[in-house]
């Protein structure tokens, strides 16, 4: 399987916080690829920037690297796809994450359940 996370599943993962459950943990590792959106990254530097979030980016870039995650860049192709998607959420990250999922295609893992409303590639986990 080839996993797409979330931003807030990847800052679970690189933090080994307790609302990632051992199921989801299991499939991650089980994955044959795991992705990181260059969007996520763009979307934790803002929340630091506007102190949301604490941290350095430098650290998650380097927990990017120690996970053997991979960077998933944002091409035309996945920002094509943004014109067909329906407006059952307006986040910008959100969307070109979904848009990357569904061109590539990717199973994205998330905690909102609004996204699941995109496609059957969204798949929900518990927190």
């Amino acid at each position: 399987m080839r996993l797409l996370l979330d931003t807030h599943i990847f800052l679970w993962c690189i933090r080994d916080d307790s609302r990632l459950t051992k199921p989801t943990r299991t499939k991650i590792q089980q994955a044959s690829e795991v992705y990181v959106s260059s969007a996520s990254i763009w979307e934790i530097q803002i929340k630091m920037n506007i102190k949301k979030l604490s941290g350095d980016i430098r650290e998650v870039l380097q927990a990017i690297d120690q996970s053997n995650y991979l960077e998933l860049p944002i091409t035309s192709q996945h920002v094509a796809v943004l014109s067909q998607l329906s407006d059952h959420h307006r986040d910008p990250f959100d969307r070109i994450l979904i848009a990357q999922a569904t061109f590539e295609p990717l199973t994205f893992l998330t905690a909102d359940a609004q996204l699941k409303k995109y496609s059957d590639l969204v798949e929900l986990v518990d927190s």
